[in-house]
Formats: C-alpha cells, sequence, structure tokens
C-alpha cells in the first residue's frame, strides 16, 4: 500500500478493503448535520458534502450525490447492487440505489461511516 495512505485498524480494513459492512445505525456519521466535507478515510479524497446528505432511515449515511466524479460504481458479481468505491484509492465505500424517491435526485448513496473522515466547515 502506498505510503501517502492512512494507517487503518482491523475494524476499517474489514471494511474498506475486504469490502465489509458496518452494522446499521452503529456508525458515528449516520445522524451527524454539521456542515462540512465526507473524505475517504484510507485516502482523504473528497467524496462528498454535507449539503447531500439526508435522513434515509436505513441506518447508513446516505447522499444523492457526490464531488466530482470521486465516487466510482462497479457493479456486483451477482447483479444484485451497485458497489461505491473512492476513484482513488479504491476502497470500498457501501452501495448506490437509484429510483427510490428518497430525494428528487432518485440517488442514495448508502456509505459506511467507517469509510469516511469528517471535515468540519471553518467559517473563521
Amino acid at each position: 500500500m502506498p505510503k501517502n495512505y492512512n494507517v487503518l485498524n482491523e475494524e476499517e480494513k474489514e471494511v474498506i478493503l475486504n469490502k465489509g459492512t458496518q452494522r446499521a445505525f452503529t456508525g458515528k456519521y449516520v445522524a451527524n448535520k454539521e456542515e462540512g466535507i465526507y473524505t475517504c478515510k484510507q485516502c482523504d479524497t473528497p467524496l462528498f458534502q454535507s449539503n447531500a446528505k439526508f435522513d434515509s432511515g436505513t441506518g447508513w449515511p446516505s447522499f444523492d450525490d457526490m464531488i466530482d466524479s470521486n465516487v466510482k460504481e462497479i457493479p456486483d458479481e451477482d447483479g444484485m447492487r451497485i458497489e461505491i468505491v473512492c476513484s482513488n484509492c479504491g476502497g470500498h465505500l457501501g452501495h448506490v440505489f437509484k429510483g427510490e424517491g428518497f430525494t428528487q435526485k432518485h440517488t442514495r448513496h448508502c456509505v459506511n461511516s467507517i469509510s469516511l473522515k469528517f471535515e468540519k466547515n471553518s467559517y473563521e
């Protein structure tokens, strides 16, 4: 792994590297309503703006838009879901679901909190 990547603990490795899933309603960003940017835990790439976050009631942070093309979609092997990964490092973020109607964009990036870091906006 390149030296510029952040060191991950075992739980983070299980989700980010081994495509695991954090249990619903256990992540620290599920209820976060602060303004800022969510970045990749492994490489610090900006992934989601806080104004794209919404409460889907599913137990994971949900976003209806990503920053630029920093999130890549990859169909799961079984064809049932679409995995989302960081475009820079390939770290597993979660899955994307389309057409559910939660927002006007009809897109829900369902993300594991453990795959993210949050940088609060600073207006100093």
